[in-house]
């Protein structure tokens, strides 16, 4: 099974999104019209259907035609693919190109191909997800994934006020670096411990709608008392409101999330969760490539972190917690 998803990320991921793009080269890459293909770089996201990294196909698609460089775009075939990366990585290698952009599907994975790209002079940036450790790659363009899920955390418990919690976690992919770095963060701004008895359950979804409305329907059976519910993203936060809505639950449940899309923010806007925590993708994409196009050009490589920031949105704010409303997140949503 490993070896036909990593055939299919090569098969179905040579390619830059984009409806109005230039036709991709055979090999996939992307090429700005009347560019002289000096500057070649490489994008491999966690999948290809997930919206968050969609975006950040498109942007690099768009951007790169600005910049005038050439971009080829992978992706794992689903969230944990690690092998079909590893594959990707080192198709990219061969291509020669002057630098890789990743969202790692495994923090420690990928760390081979990462070596092996850098010891050929190849500039690796992390996006999104950060490497374990973190100096792997050259720099990781990320939210603080951590500094997320705590404001996540911080915001649904200032909504439960006096009411004692009763906690579910719809959490993302063991051992990931952000769905770590979020639950972890969403404790300490919730103000629990691990292992504290308010949690009543938690599932690993990751981050697919079905399988987090599976997994709420099962939590529910043991804990119809719930009243507060984390999400590693917005896909895990639908599926769990769907799961609460058809119980009749959503009048005693507050639930939060983290992602910021397009489609997230209206469901904030319409209710089915109180607040999400937007990212910003295309900040991730766009710094990554112009620290690859200056180190191309000679200049000074990237290094360390770079918090791409993120910012609560909701409709019903509460002291002490900075956010925007929906009809700002609107207008800032991606996907």
């Amino acid at each position: 099974m490993v070896a036909a998803a990593a055939v299919a990320v090569l098969a179905l991921g040579l390619s830059a999104c984009g409806g109005d793009d230039p036709p991709a080269d055979a090999d996939g890459t992307q090429a700005a019209p009347g560019d002289g293909g000096d500057i070649s770089i490489g994008l491999i996201t966690k999948t290809e259907t997930n919206p968050f990294f969609v975006t950040m196909r498109e942007v690099a698609a768009e951007y790169a035609q600005e910049q005038g460089i050439q971009i080829t775009a992978l992706a794992g075939e689903f969230d944990g693919d690690n092998e079909g990366q590893v594959q990707a990585m080192e198709n990219l290698i061969a291509q020669g190109v002057d630098g890789i952009m990743i969202t790692p599907n495994n923090s420690t994975g990928v760390l081979g191909a990462i070596e092996q790209a850098r010891a050929q002079g190849i500039v690796v940036i992390a996006l999104d997800t950060a490497t374990e450790p973190e100096d792997a790659v050259d720099a990781t363009f990320a939210t603080d994934n951590y500094e997320a899920g705590r404001l996540q955390g911080a915001y649904v418990r200032a909504v439960l006020g006096d009411e004692e919690p009763r906690l579910i976690m719809l959490d993302g992919t063991a051992g990931g670096t952000v769905d770590t770095f979020r639950h972890d963060g969403f404790l300490e701004g919730f103000g629990l411990e691990e292992g504290d008895p308010a949690i009543l359950g938690m599932e690993n979804t990751q981050g697919d709608q079905n399988t987090a409305q599976t997994a709420m329907e099962n939590l529910l059976q043991r804990n119809p008392d719930v009243n507060a519910v984390y999400t590693i993203n917005e896909p895990a936060a639908r599926g769990g409101y769907a799961a609460i809505e058809a119980r009749g639950l959503t009048d005693q449940v507050t639930i939060g999330s983290i992602d910021g899309g397009c489609q997230g923010v209206q469901d904030v806007a319409d209710g089915r969760y109180a607040a999400t925590v937007m990212q910003f993708p295309a900040e991730m994409v766009r710094q990554g490539i112009d620290a690859i196009i200056q180190a191309a050009e000679g200049g000074e490589p990237p290094s360390g972190f770079v918090d791409t920031g993120s910012v609560v949105i909701t409709d019903e704010p509460v002291d002490g917690i900075e956010s925007e409303d929906t009809a700002w997140g609107l207008e800032n949503c991606w996907g």
